[in-house]
Order: structure tokens, then sequence, then C-alpha cells
């Protein structure tokens, strides 16, 4: 990919990876971007650099524009090392003596990453440094998502370069969000829904900190995915409509199934979610990937989780996803256990366990079928969702 002007004398310098398909577990069709910025005034700085086997195609990026070796600064604005793993090549080629901006926990991470004596300057929070005409402050985030997590902003170009954060795992020649369209939102809710949702009461203190603050942000160019120029602040408002957890009429109906028993059970639960007049995606987890499960339970309201009883305890796919959802704690939601089972039962019992361990409001027992479900048994499933349903439609989210 090469290096696009996104404002006079802005460049982003990154790259594309296309073939990346699982990031930390989280599934990536359209692949990921790394995206790299490059600042040109009386004084040169780098923004970020890229995961390392993308290092020399970021130098070659750099050097269509102007030769590495006058790169004044270099700015870390996150350590984990799908942005500084260039950074040993980087560093190497425009000069281990130029001074190396990043947070202090920034400095503690890439003092062990990296063995090199660089020329760390640790900053303070809102510190400028002046290119020119052109401004750089950085603002800590701590914790969104690292502890070593930072914003630069350039004030007289109204440009918020923002690490981890408003990104997407999306891979693309469209850079900006006004040509790949509305679509790219869907990809903005599974990053943040995979990613940022544990760092909901974080996002809300930092949006209030930023709007405090008066920064008059006209485009938002995030470490991974298209750079936000026409609408800044709609994914800002996203953010804000995320981390308090808003959700819809909609429940999430979570399964898997070893003989089709549990798969019948779901569907009765699901026609009694929906004939209550609640949006129902039933997910069997062989057929979705747990991100992508995830990107749903985000705005629902109830996710009901259902598994066959496997060797007196949980189908496997189900003690993961469990897992997962649970490291990313999710607030708001009612929950809902259901399961067939041969000779013992216990999955029930425990998917329930793990879901009062997140607060979810369980507002019926979890059901059991002995073996196939009957008609009775098919009944009572389809009653249980009917009770989730008018639970979620009383909520009034």
């Amino acid at each position: 990919m090469k290096p696009v002007e996104i404002s006079k004398g802005i460049y982003d310098v990154g790259v594309n990876d296309w073939n990346i398909k699982d990031f930390h577990g989280y599934s990536t069709p359209y692949g990921t971007s790394y995206n790299a910025f490059l600042v040109i005034d009386e004084k040169i700085a780098l923004i970020d650099t890229v995961k390392s086997e993308f290092a020399d195609q970021l130098i070659d990026n750099i050097s269509a524009i102007v030769d590495p070796r006058k790169i004044d600064y270099v700015v870390s604005n996150h350590t984990e090392m799908d942005h500084s793993g260039a950074l040993a090549r980087v560093m190497h080629r425009i000069g281990e003596e130029k001074p190396l901006y990043c947070s202090k926990m920034g400095h503690k991470n890439l003092s062990q990453h990296f063995s090199h004596d660089w020329h760390y300057h640790p900053i303070e929070n809102s510190e400028e440094l002046s290119l020119g005409e052109k401004t750089l402050t950085f603002l800590e985030t701590r914790m969104l998502h690292w502890p070593d997590s930072m914003f630069t902003f350039i004030k007289e170009d109204g440009i918020l370069f923002s690490s981890d954060a408003f990104g997407q795992h999306y891979a693309g020649f469209e850079k900006f969000d006004d040509v790949v369209g509305h679509t790219i939102m869907l990809h903005a809710q599974k990053y943040y829904a995979n990613i940022l949702m544990l760092f909901a009461p974080l996002i809300q203190k930092l949006v209030d900190k930023v709007r405090q603050m008066g920064l008059d942000i006209k485009m938002i160019c995030p470490d991974h995915g298209i750079i936000w120029r026409q609408s800044p602040g709609k994914i800002i408002d996203a953010y804000v409509q995320w981390s308090r957890h808003h959700t819809e009429h909609k429940a999430v109906v979570v399964y898997d199934t070893m003989w089709h028993s549990t798969e019948k059970m779901a569907d009765a639960i699901a026609t009694g979610l929906y004939e209550q007049g609640v949006r129902v995606r039933p997910m069997y987890l062989r057929k979705w990937h747990r991100s992508d499960i995830m990107t749903d339970v985000l705005d629902a309201k109830a996710v009901v989780v259902g598994s066959p009883t496997l060797n007196n305890g949980l189908f496997p796919t189900i003690s993961d996803f469990l897992t997962y959802m649970k490291g990313l704690k999710p607030q708001q939601k009612i929950g809902g256990a259901f399961g067939s089972y041969g000779w013992s039962g216990e999955s029930v019992k425990l998917i329930q366990q793990e879901l009062e361990a997140m607060k979810f409001d369980i507002i019926e027992p979890g059901i059991k079928s002995h073996f196939v479900p009957d008609t009775d048994g098919s009944n009572t499933a389809y009653e249980f969702g009917k009770k989730i349903g008018q639970a979620i439609i009383a909520s009034g989210d």
C-alpha cells in the first residue's frame, strides 16, 4: 500500500496485513492494517510503527516521502508488538540517538521488549512538542487498552492519533470512513465488543475528559483500519453508547449440540423469544466464531446459553465461550441456561453458575431435557424463551 496524504504534510505510511485471520483468538476475515503516520514540518515525527515482519515496507513507505534519516522524533502511542515490532529496525535506520516519545509505562515496556539504549522521552500528561507550525499534544489513556496507552493530538489540524481506540480490524485500499461507507461500523462494533468492552468505565471518563479539554477533533486516526475524517463524532458517540451498555430488545441464543437435542431446545427457545417481539440470534458455536457472537452480545439484552452434558461437565466449546465472555465483562444482561443430557445433566447448573458469576439476571431457573426433547420438552423450552422475552420487553431497554 502506498503512502496516503491524509492532511497537508501528514501521511499514513502504514501497511495492510491482508492474510491475518486470527488476532489473539479474534477472527479477522477482512485482515487488518497497522497504521503509522508521518508528520512533516520544520521537524519531522513518526507516530507509531508496524508489526515486525512489515518493517521494510514501512521504511519503503517513509522513503517515498522523505529520507528516513531526516526524522527527528518517534512517538510510540502503544507498545504492543503489532505497533512496536518494527521499532528496532526503524530506530536503526533513522538513527538511534533520535528521541523516542512514549508514556512512562511505555518506557518501561519498551525497555523490556528491546535491549537497545534508546533516547527515551517519557511524557507528562498534556505535554506538548512543537514541530514548527504543528504541535503534538500527548494524552495518557491508561488501560485503553494497555497500561502504556496514550493518544497524540495535533491541535492545529484537529487530528487525533488514537492508538487502539476507535479502530477496526479491516484491511483495504479505502482509507477513510466516507469511502468505505456505513458498513465499517459493524467492524468497529466487533472491535469494541472484543477488545474494549471491559474498559467501559474508563472510556466514559476519557470521553468526558476530552470534551472538558475542548479538543476540536476533525479527524481520528486509529492504528487499525480506516481513518474517521467525515464523521469523527459518529464513532465517539458510538463508543459512548456502547460503554453505557445500551441494549436493544434482542437476545442471543448460544449453544453447541452433540445429537441435535440441545439444538432443538435452542430452536424452541428462540421461537418463544421471537413471538414476544424480541429480535433473536441463534448461534451454533461450531458455526459462529466466539468474537462474532460477542459482537451480537454487545447490544443484546439477554444471552441464553445451552450445552449438552459431556463427562459430567460442559461441552468444551461452551466452556471456551463462557471464559471468553467473562473476560469481556458484559453488563446489564438477562441470562438463561439450558441443555440436554443422557444420564447426569450437570451442564445447565454449571452454565447458570457462570452467568451468575458475571452478574447476569437469572429470571428463570435453567431447563434440561433427557435425551431428545419430546412435545412436552419442546413446549417447556418454548415457554422458557417466552418468559425471557417478556422480561426483555418489560425491561424497557
